[in-house]
């Protein structure tokens, strides 16, 4: 037996199609990505000028 609990996944919710298609779009995880590194980037500045 293992100590770690086992994780009852069965009522966990279903993607959409549309969050399933969103996932496969390139396009879309492209902007997705821009926009994150932006935001990581814009961290980044911030924490060099103070």
């Amino acid at each position: 037996m293992s100590d770690q609990p086992i994780a009852d996944l069965s009522r966990a919710p279903l993607p959409t199609d549309k969050t399933l298609r969103q996932r496969r779009s390139i396009p879309v995880q492209l902007m997705r990505f821009v926009v994150f590194n932006a935001r990581i980037m814009k961290m980044v500045a911030s924490g060099h000028k103070g």
